[in-house]
């Protein structure tokens, strides 16, 4: 008897060796794996076959994928090894099962929006929906994105007011920076113009608002008339368009308005021409129906305005 409490000793403290070995190998490997996944996930290529995030923000949100992975998959490996290792002492853990399934689902009630908002996070920062820097609007509002984590996103809008938006309430994320924009505008002229003239009018614009060596790097494509988009009961509408890099779309649109109403007056001074008021997203003066009407469509240069005038 006394030669057999060593024994067992000896192979309690094995099992629990091996067990504790066996811990830490498991927290390495996932520790490791999240590592290589989240750095694959964040280098997938864009659409047109480049990486579209800074190097630095890149590895910030690797740190943070693999930071919360480890997280939680630590805290399941402790609680799986502890298991195990009161399993060693012949200690009936089936109770601490039950006690731990039942503090699980009261956790898991009770934290719910917060785990919501985590998970929501996690495929924003994944699936690379928006960075910080970016325009968008998620939950009713726009503006410039200065905060973005895990739980929340921080908007701040054109007049500097500061939106916090749980990321479990975004449900549409529109990114109007992302890779590129366009200029998509409307000039409304009075019935009886010569369409013909006044399209020519407005593409000699374009072209010189193209040349001009201090908008030209931020052009991708001319902007120039694609059709008499309307008939509206005070004029014809005339819808131009071009694409130019993201965030310029504004100041490009802003810059073509005042050219085009500086060429008016020179060159068909006959021409009534209509101007109608611009709101950037995030002004909150413009309200929400004008933000969804100048909600970009990357995919149709004819889709629905960004900018009017």
């Amino acid at each position: 008897m006394l030669l057999a409490l060593p024994l067992a000793s000896t192979e309690t403290f094995i099992a629990l060796l091996l067990v504790a070995l066996g811990g830490l190998a498991a927290y390495l490997g996932v520790r490791q794996a999240a590592r290589v996944a989240a750095g694959r996930l964040l280098a997938r290529p864009t659409d047109d076959g480049s990486l579209d995030i800074a190097a630095a923000e890149r590895a910030k949100r690797i740190r943070t994928l693999q930071a919360l992975s480890v997280r939680v998959a630590g805290v399941v490996i402790v609680v799986i090894v502890a298991l195990m290792a009161l399993d060693t002492f012949n200690i009936n853990i089936g109770p601490a099962i039950a006690g731990l399934g039942v503090a699980g689902i009261a956790i898991g009630l009770g934290a719910q929006t917060l785990v919501r908002d985590w998970l929501a996070g996690v495929f924003i920062l994944a699936e690379n929906q928006f960075s910080r820097g970016d325009v968008i609007r998620v939950a009713g509002v726009s503006g410039v994105v200065e905060e973005l984590s895990l739980r929340r996103t921080v908007l701040r809008d054109l007049d500097g007011t500061v939106h916090s938006v749980p990321n479990g309430q975004i449900t549409v994320a529109s990114n109007m920076t992302r890779l590129f924009a366009r200029v998509n505008l409307d000039v409304q002229v009075a019935y009886g113009t010569d369409l013909d003239e006044v399209s020519a009018l407005l593409d000699a614009t374009c072209r010189d608002l193209a040349a001009d060596p201090d908008w030209e790097t931020r052009i991708i494509d001319g902007p120039s008339v694609l059709r008499v988009d309307a008939l509206a009961d005070s004029g014809v509408t005339i819808k131009i368009v071009g694409r130019v890099r993201a965030g310029e779309q504004w100041s490009v649109t802003g810059e073509l308005r005042k050219r085009i109403l500086a060429a008016f007056p020179e060159r068909a001074a006959g021409y009534p021409l209509r101007l109608e008021p611009d709101v950037e997203p995030g002004d909150a003066a413009g309200g929400e129906e004008d933000d969804a009407a100048r909600e970009p469509h990357a995919g149709d240069p004819a889709a629905p305005r960004t900018d009017e005038i």
